[in-house]
């Protein structure tokens, strides 16, 4: 079930543009809210979750990303742009730093590393549209279900009753994916345990009833490139 996060021939040119290697701790952050953005990363290991504060306090995380992905993206071809996203370490691992300005300049010299960069960048873009449009349309059952969905996508493995997550989560991460509460997925989940839809043992959810939950959500089947966490 697992997806795989590798680049397009054409984008791994991005390799040739690399400034340096940057060593990121657990728990740090490799950029924040209203940095100046003039950076972007490819990350090498590790894995970092791309998230949003919300005005009342709470965070919503956007999308977890790990090796051969592309952070920093939004800032592409705006001049003078700050960060509106915060990118955290969620395990240490390293990013190679890539020159905003250096790769617009590629980028308008290179006709297929333009194209393959409006490509990747209008996956992203799908793949926000389809987690906000879940949030939108069915609430925050509609969030965390499309988030254990996803998460199933990304991660999943095949286990004897379902599929098994293959990354613990606590409670406190999952409401982040849906922007809500703990106490919220707290009770969502107790629900989904009781009408024996998913189990959770030591942080690793298993999946039993994936077409039960695709049902709530009236999931469209999309692409697996696209219904994703990452």
């Amino acid at each position: 079930m697992q997806t795989a996060t590798t680049m397009s021939p054409n984008l791994n040119k991005l390799f040739e543009k690399v400034h340096r290697i940057k060593k990121i701790d657990k728990g740090a952050f490799l950029f924040e809210e209203g940095n100046i953005a003039n950076e972007l990363y490819i990350i090498q290991s590790g894995k970092f979750q791309i998230s949003k504060m919300i005005p009342d306090g709470r965070e919503l995380t956007i999308r977890m990303c790990s090796a051969g992905e592309l952070v920093g993206e939004l800032t592409l071809f705006s001049p003078g742009s700050r960060h509106i996203l915060n990118a955290r370490a969620s395990e240490s691992g390293a990013v190679a730093v890539i020159q905003k300005d250096k790769l617009e300049n590629e980028a308008a010299r290179d006709n297929e590393l333009a194209l393959e960069l409006v490509k990747w960048l209008s996956l992203q873009h799908r793949k926000s549209q389809t987690r906000f449009r879940d949030l939108v349309l069915h609430g925050k059952k509609g969030a965390l279900y499309s988030t254990l969905i996803r998460m199933v996508n990304s991660y999943g493995v095949e286990a004897e009753e379902g599929i098994k997550i293959n990354v613990s989560l606590t409670n406190q991460e999952l409401a982040n994916f849906c922007g809500t509460s703990r106490e919220v997925v707290n009770r969502l989940l107790s629900e989904l345990r009781r009408n024996h839809i998913i189990s959770i043992d030591k942080g690793f959810i298993t999946v039993h009833a994936l077409s039960q939950l695709k049902r709530e959500i009236d999931c469209e089947s999309c692409p697996l490139e696209i219904c994703n966490i990452e």
